[in-house]
């Protein structure tokens, strides 16, 4: 890469961004010259790329550090509120799961800033979101922390996504059945079987994101990472050709939308 008339420019950007997280001059020569991660961030924030794709090597977390360094979140979101959507598609049907990689125990704001970014993807696709909030409590059935943690996310929602259809805190099933809904809470804002399904933790999402994938024998698209400025993805070393190539055309949609969005603006 130094014989390439970029590198320069690069290094310099990188120090501009992140000269006072501790990288030095040195450590940023190095980085441009070795971590393609850091390569294709610093491209995508140039200008000079549309859209990246990583993390078929190494860590996720150590991908996120350099994708929420170089590029940021979007305007409106905080970089603690960045988080992972996955899709799975079965026979059944198509499912919405959140968060699944990234937040490792969100706090009620986060799991509320995290189901809004979640509905306006899923609205991409063509599709209402329908959201349920997850927990071992059934609508009040049980105090804990956690419990109360999706309780109050639940209530926040209410309070900045009126028009989102969501409720909270319910079990899974009680998410998947509006039957048994009925009968738990005859007065649910949730109508039909919600189609998010959105976890208090990252254990919980991640167990059963594996699990329902598994046991149905699911399509897995994602993990889509949302809240960046840019469209920046992290897959998993597990990924399929195929996943590569769904996200890789979903990154480019969302590129498109993008560009076309800064069109309108001006």
């Amino acid at each position: 890469p130094e014989d390439d008339p970029r590198y320069r420019h690069y290094v310099d950007l990188l120090i501009e961004l992140a000269g006072r997280r501790g990288v030095t001059t040195e450590a940023a020569r190095t980085m441009v010259r070795t971590n393609n991660t850091v390569i294709a961030a610093l491209a995508l924030k140039r200008g000079d790329a549309d859209a990246m794709i990583c993390g078929l090597e190494g860590r996720f977390e150590r991908h996120l550090r350099n994708v929420s360094l170089i590029i940021g979140p979007r305007a409106g979101v905080k970089d603690r509120d960045l988080s992972a959507l996955s899709m799975l598609i079965s026979q059944r049907g198509i499912i919405f799961l959140t968060d699944t990689y990234v937040s490792i125990d969100p706090t009620a704001e986060e799991i509320a800033e995290m189901t809004v970014l979640a509905a306006e993807e899923i609205r991409r696709f063509g599709m209402e979101p329908k959201a349920a909030l997850l927990s071992f409590s059934d609508f009040g059935s049980r105090d804990a922390p956690s419990a109360f943690k999706m309780r109050q996310a639940a209530a926040i929602l209410a309070r900045i996504a009126p028009d989102l259809e969501c409720d909270g805190e319910m079990h899974a099933d009680t998410a998947l059945s509006e039957h048994l809904r009925q009968r738990v809470y005859p007065h649910s804002r949730l109508k039909g079987e919600a189609n998010l399904l959105v976890f208090p933790n990252l254990d919980s999402a991640n167990i059963t994101l594996t699990a329902l994938g598994a046991m149905m024998d699911a399509l897995h698209v994602g993990p889509i990472l949302l809240g960046t400025d840019k469209p920046a993805h992290i897959l998993t070393p597990s990924v399929t050709s195929r996943g590569v190539v769904n996200m890789t055309a979903l990154a480019v949609v969302e590129a498109a939308h993008q560009a076309q969005a800064l069109v309108d603006l001006n």
